[in-house]
């Protein structure tokens, strides 16, 4: 496909974009549905179909308040999720009623080559109008030869009525093949709420 240079027109000017069917689409494989849960598990699905698998958060509800969402990973089919991993966590936020606001790494949050589980929100809250939403991406999770990067992309309504968005990556430092990832609260039920595993064609 030929790139197109809009030399100062308006995109509404623009005759031809060339075909994007090289793109990809989403396959909907599965989804998990939440109801005073220990935990969501994906155990199947994640393999060599697909060289991407999009998870997607909706509306994520703690039964605690004041908790963090997390992720690990499995090699064994979910029998273990102690996948050693290399992140960098990152957040910014805003309060709903004063003006404090921030972009902030957080080192506390990273793990170095640490097999527990990964942070992927913070001081998210309990009361019912009070969720999480995002996505994770896991790239190649069937490699047996390169390690197994990710992204995290969530924004939760906190415990303090504010608006955080958590962005975390790295790498699950393994060449064996990722076959299976939980994700639960550091303590607590997940209340309520979807997961939905996508592959990427």
């Amino acid at each position: 496909m030929a790139l197109i240079k809009l030399n100062d027109r308006a995109v509404k000017d623009v005759t031809q974009f060339g075909s994007i069917s090289s793109l990809g689409s989403l396959t909907h494989i599965s989804t998990a549905t939440a109801s005073a849960s220990a935990s969501i598990e994906f155990t199947s699905g994640i393999d060599s179909t697909y060289k991407e698998y999009v998870f997607y958060l909706v509306n994520i509800h703690p039964s605690t308040n004041f908790i963090d969402l997390q992720f690990n990973l499995s090699t064994d089919g979910g029998s273990n999720y102690n996948v050693s991993k290399t992140t960098t966590y990152f957040r910014t936020y805003n309060y709903e009623g004063v003006a404090i606001n921030n972009l902030e790494y957080s080192s506390d949050k990273d793990l170095a080559n640490g097999t527990g589980e990964q942070q992927i929100s913070d001081n998210s809250g309990a009361s019912s109008d009070e969720a999480i939403s995002g996505y994770l991406q896991l790239f190649n999770p069937s490699s047996t030869t390169y390690v197994k990067h990710f992204l995290v992309d969530t924004n939760s309504y906190s415990h303090d009525d504010a608006s955080e968005r958590a962005f975390v990556g790295g790498y699950a430092n393994t060449t064996s093949a990722i076959n299976a990832i939980r994700f639960k609260f550091a303590s607590g039920n997940i209340d309520s709420g979807q997961i939905l595993l996508f592959g990427v064609n």
